[in-house]
């Protein structure tokens, strides 16, 4: 049997030899000179290895220095790093992972996005954990502007039904992670995204983009806590609480914000097994939702919801209050087996009862005052910006091109849409703008008085159709 301590030593005095001095570098600092067949040699000259053959040992002892010089060295490399915490099971685990692995200061950063109180946990938690620099800001406002309202103006639904509401949280955390960053001369930043999901893409990316040469710790990628199991006997072990649902298990993967909460895990991991009613916050299930409908008038200017009813509100108010309103009709559920970047299938359950209302009422608006090429146009690259942003790529020279020609499609989207909400469903009742493009004096059932003269369609048919008839007539000839 090899004893780990003898190896280690026999390890400092190779490296040591092969190197040329008298003692092993302090810290192991510097991989060791020369070649393979040196290292050898030198691991012949000793004793002790409990009968284990050279070669053997010498192979294994150098796979171990490559192993030290490419991970630990990197750990006593890094003095502060901010790492994007929410309190929860992840971030807190990891907060003490970092603490003792890469021996740092650790920066909390939670971003307030439309969670509430649980920010102020994350707080505490940070706090008992020795953690100096606590950085919870109210980032509302700028969610919902900068990002929720631009993302919204280009009609953006991954694979034709997903609100983004996790994608477009990510590029906000990441520009104010890199700020924070500067603000305290940090050298690293760090997340709890999985090595398996789209988050670790969309808070590099942003990283990269707004600092290209920061450090990114990845501790998904790095420690051996690879299940939820293993994460709750961690946390037991260095007494980090956990919190729990209703039925005593661990709660679902949820992100939470002001434009969604996702949902992943448990039961969800079979997509063939209904999710539970009692898992759902922010909407009533829709046959519970009242029998009454609800009406309610959004209005817009240029793109952009400004006021509900005539009241003029800020934008995270405004996203509040259509969250409650579709909150109380069961209007935003979203069950869902998506295709992930990194390559593999999940099932996530949504709920975006504000964003799906919102999403309604500003193509009910652009039906009225776009041109047509232009909303076709609009329909064409709104796929493909939603999978930017799906994939992480917000601060991309592409994303910000395709929003520039969004934006200036907007200048006339002004108006009022009017909306019937009633049992999970939206329904646009009506709309007005002074925008519009619809004349009913040409587009009336009824005597126009000469505004549109149906003649004039013979030719343009005639026309549409000649590429057909001559392929009809070759056709017959043949």
């Amino acid at each position: 049997m090899v004893n780990p301590w003898a190896s280690l030593k026999c390890l400092a005095k190779i490296i040591a030899g092969v190197r040329g001095g008298s003692s092993p570098p302090a810290g192991f600092g510097a991989a060791p000179q020369g070649s393979f067949f040196e290292f050898k040699q030198k691991a012949s000259c000793l004793w002790g290895f409990g009968g284990e053959a050279p070669e053997v040992f010498a192979r294994r002892a150098m796979m171990f220095w490559f192993y030290w010089e490419r991970n630990m060295t990197e750990h006593v490399k890094v003095k502060k790093v901010v790492l994007a915490y929410s309190g929860g099971l992840d971030t807190s685990i990891i907060l003490k992972w970092l603490q003792d692995t890469y021996h740092c200061e650790v920066v909390t950063f939670s971003a307030d996005l439309g969670q509430g109180e649980e920010l102020e946990e994350a707080r505490a938690k940070a706090e008992r954990h020795g953690v100096k620099e606590i950085f919870v800001e109210d980032l509302k406002e700028e969610f919902v502007r900068d990002f929720v309202f631009p993302m919204y103006r280009a009609n953006a639904l991954y694979e034709g039904v997903y609100h983004l509401g996790t994608s477009i949280a990510r590029p906000l955390i990441a520009k104010r992670q890199i700020e924070i960053a500067n603000l305290t001369q940090a050298d690293a930043v760090a997340h709890g995204a999985t090595g398996k999901g789209n988050d670790q893409v969309r808070f590099e990316l942003g990283y990269y983009a707004l600092k290209p040469n920061i450090r990114v710790i990845a501790p998904w990628r790095e420690w051996d806590l690879s299940s939820r199991d293993k994460l709750l006997a961690y946390a037991e072990t260095h007494g980090i609480s956990v919190p729990r649902d209703k039925k005593g298990e661990a709660p679902y993967s949820m992100d939470r914000n002001l434009l969604h909460l996702s949902f992943e895990g448990k039961i969800l991991e079979d997509p063939w097994q209904e999710p539970d009613e009692d898992m759902y916050l922010l909407t009533v299930a829709p046959e519970k939702a009242p029998d009454k409908a609800t009406y309610v008038e959004l209005e817009f200017m240029k793109g952009d919801l400004v006021a509900i009813d005539g009241e003029k509100m800020s934008a995270a108010q405004l996203l509040t209050r259509l969250n409650h309103l579709g909150g109380i009709n069961g209007v935003g559920r979203l069950d869902l087996v998506e295709n992930r970047y990194v390559g593999m299938k999940s099932r996530g359950v949504y709920e975006t009862p504000g964003g799906t209302i919102l999403g309604v009422a500003h193509r009910a608006m652009e039906s009225l005052t776009l041109d047509r090429e232009v909303a076709h146009l609009k329909d064409e690259l709104a796929p493909r910006y939603a999978a930017l942003i799906y994939n992480g790529y917000w601060f991309s020279p592409e994303r910000q091109m395709i929003q520039a020609m969004i934006d200036a499609s907007q200048v006339m989207v002004n108006g009022v849409v009017r909306l019937k909400l009633y049992k999970g469903n939206v329904s646009v009742v009506g709309r007005k703008s002074n925008h519009s493009l619809f004349d009913p004096a040409i587009a009336t059932f009824d005597e126009d008085q000469g505004a549109y003269h149906q003649g004039d369609a013979s030719g343009f048919i005639k026309l549409n159709a000649l590429r057909m008839r001559i392929a009809a007539n070759l056709r017959k000839k043949s």
